[in-house]
């Protein structure tokens, strides 16, 4: 086994100030650099004047390319995964031939930097404790919908990416899905000149975008704010909380029983309540 590395290395998303130094002295440093497309990242590359030999690995060619990669690693040769921006895999191609890489044996190393996920977070303004990617929402109205009725009880941050073609049209399905007060924020341009973070309940959101054409091109990070943890009536937070507990380790009925003697709630109550939420 060689000593060589598999580099997976985050590239900026907008602002070419946000390339890390270490990620320019592994891309400098490396045998080939693999590339979501070459002629995209060679403007990259260029601006760096980083000379390394590139090959394209993308959704089409990825299972092929894995021999590829595999043979110059054993080779001795280190390589780097990059995307178009941003870190890779992430709504990206690579995680076969990171998998594929891993299963050989051959040590994977990231190179932290830009993520717009992370990004449009840290300065949304929602609830970052407890969050959930969903990637790009399905292109089709129907299915659009469809995809949102799944979270429409999502108490957690729900982020997806959007398109410059659908924006509109996924602000309206939410309107459709989940009325028009759901607050929801946009973050659009992310690090670049026309860079946009702006929040609002979602139909006046829509208005905003639509009073605004410039508002309505780039790439969005659309965030959804989660809706309130609804604790049903008759039962504290605290006895909820002790049933969660007991349905993690035991049958539905034992998990009811003790919890009615812990709580001195009724035990039928608490069974039905057990029933519900396993």
């Amino acid at each position: 086994m060689s000593d060589a590395v598999f580099y997976v290395v985050a590239t900026p998303i907008g602002n070419l100030g946000d390339l890390t130094p270490r990620a320019v002295d592994v891309l400098q440093s490396v045998a080939l650099i693999a590339a979501e497309d070459t002629r995209h990242s060679g403007r990259l590359m260029g601006h760096f004047n980083i000379k390394t030999p590139m090959i394209s690995v993308h959704d089409h060619n990825e299972r092929q390319r894995l021999q590829t990669i595999l043979d110059k690693l054993a080779a001795g040769d280190s390589i780097a995964l990059i995307s178009d921006a941003g870190t890779p895999l992430i709504s990206d191609p690579g995680f076969i031939v990171v998998r594929g890489v891993r299963e050989a044996g051959y040590k994977v190393v990231p190179i932290p930097g830009c993520c717009a996920v992370i990004t449009a977070m840290c300065a949304a303004g929602l609830p970052t404790d407890r969050f959930v990617f969903e990637g790009f929402l399905p292109a089709k109205r129907s299915g659009r919908q469809q995809k949102l009725s799944e979270i429409i009880g999502e108490t957690r941050t729900v982020i997806y990416y959007e398109s410059t073609h659908r924006i509109l049209d996924s602000l309206q399905d939410m309107i459709d899905v989940f009325g028009p007060d759901r607050y929801v924020v946009l973050a659009r341009e992310l690090t670049k000149t026309f860079e946009t973070i702006h929040g609002d309940h979602v139909q006046a959101l829509l208005e905003w975008v639509k009073q605004d054409h410039n508002q309505q091109k780039g790439e969005f990070v659309v965030l959804i704010q989660g809706v309130e943890p609804v604790v049903m009536e008759g039962f504290s937070a605290e006895t909820l909380k002790v049933l969660d507990i007991m349905l993690a380790e035991l049958p539905v009925k034992q998990a009811a029983a003790l919890t009615a003697k812990i709580t001195g709630e009724k035990k039928n109550a608490l069974y039905q309540e057990a029933l519900a939420r396993k």
